[in-house]
């Protein structure tokens, strides 16, 4: 009877010990789910995302040099010209082509055409003397550099630098080429006018190798002197117009790496800023609001090849880097939050660590909409967490999801 009672009073209490442990566990607090993040160490990028617009950095209007009977121009938009091949072809008409007031006005247009040549050769030797000190610059910085003087992109920004005085030079080839175009055909209207007596029809010339933008005059027609003709341009000579807020266009200056991409391509294209524009204007964005925006000129970097599908007017995406730095540690944006400690602000992150969420604080250099660049507080490897919940505190419980 002792054992049979004893045995009952261990039952008892053993039965009061497993519904105490049921409601210890029932109303014990569960671990807070979390998801998790590794800080990294790699390259950070902060950018100006923006849309742009392709555009030809010259593009040519030619027009007809005498009034005539101009034949019908067989070109169409999209074809190739090489410099000298026949564009249009003017006949004399049934009346005097030229007029005394006309033959002045040549001989003017002449005078101008000359001074523009003169202008372009000036121009040529400028171009040269910024391309010999260019070269130059890169000489010096690549010799510092094997001794270790200079930074790798001081010598990166002179070589880029000796790249844009050698594009000016072909721009100003290209310019006097075309000014002396101009001032052959000026010459040669001339000339046709006062043989008017005898000749023969007037051959307008392509002044450089491009393609036909636009037909103006697909027709024959009788024209008169200046009526413009067909557009030319070349399309190897491409550069994207962004328009950007004055306060960002000031972290943007000549030089800047500028990725482009929603072009429709497959690969990302790299390009650089030429030049930011000295005015700026107003501009009504899609919510109502007049904003300040002034317009960055941006060079295609990448090979013609990856990108001649492009052409005049096209849509791109562009994203200036602003800000590029190599191996540093970075987590995600939407692990570190502000907070208060003692009146003053600093920012902090959730770090797992047994089983449980630590308080951090850290210091941040910089920030894109992705990643958070971390330059104290954190080591390799710490597991922080990305959208923290309210319910998560400094020493409280969590389980990673997924984990």
């Amino acid at each position: 009877m002792k054992s049979m009672k004893t045995r009952r009073v261990f039952y008892a209490v053993l039965a009061i010990l497993v519904a105490a442990g049921l409601l210890v566990w029932a109303f014990a607090p569960r671990p807070v789910e979390v998801e998790v993040a590794t800080a990294s160490r790699g390259v950070f990028e902060r950018t100006i995302d923006e849309d742009g617009k392709t555009r030809l950095r010259e593009r040519y209007t030619i027009s007809a040099p005498l009034g005539g009977q101009l034949a019908r121009i067989a070109l169409r938009e999209g074809d190739e010209v090489k410099a000298g091949d026949a564009l249009a072809t003017l006949a004399p008409g049934v009346s005097p082509m030229l007029d005394d007031r006309t033959v002045g006005e040549l001989n003017a247009r002449i005078e101008a055409a000359e001074a523009t040549v003169q202008r372009a050769a000036a121009r040529i030797e400028r171009a040269q003397v910024a391309v010999a000190q260019a070269r130059i610059e890169v000489g010096h910085s690549e010799e510092l550099a094997r001794q270790g003087f200079v930074a790798a992109t001081k010598l990166q920004n002179d070589r880029l630098n000796l790249r844009a005085a050698r594009k000016e030079h072909e721009t100003a080839v290209l310019d006097r080429r075309v000014a002396s175009h101009e001032l052959e055909q000026a010459r040669a209207a001339l000339a046709a006018g006062e043989d008017a007596g005898d000749r023969g029809a007037f051959v307008i010339r392509a002044p450089i190798d491009a393609r036909v933008l636009d037909v103006i005059q697909e027709s024959a027609a009788a024209v008169s002197i200046g009526s413009p003709l067909l557009v030319l341009g070349d399309t190897r000579r491409l550069e994207v117009v962004a328009e950007l807020l004055t306060a960002e266009a000031l972290q943007t200056p000549p030089g800047t790496a500028v990725r482009i991409d929603r072009w429709g391509g497959p690969s990302i294209l790299e390009g650089r800023v030429r030049l930011v524009e000295p005015g700026a204007f107003t501009k009504v964005s899609a919510l109502g609001v007049e904003e300040q925006r002034v317009r960055v000129l941006i060079d295609l970097a990448s090979p013609y090849e990856s990108w001649q599908a492009l052409g005049d007017g096209y849509r791109v995406g562009v994203r200036l880097v602003v800000r590029h730095e190599q191996d540093v540690l970075r987590v995600p944006v939407s692990a570190v939050f502000p907070r208060e400690v003692d009146g003053r602000r600093e920012m902090a992150v959730f770090v797992v660590e047994s089983g449980r969420a630590r308080v951090v604080p850290v210091a941040i250099g910089d920030r894109n909409g992705v990643e958070a660049w971390v330059t104290k507080g954190l080591e390799e490897g710490a597991r922080v967490v990305v959208y923290p919940p309210s319910a998560v505190k400094d020493g409280v419980r969590v389980a990673v999801r997924g984990g």
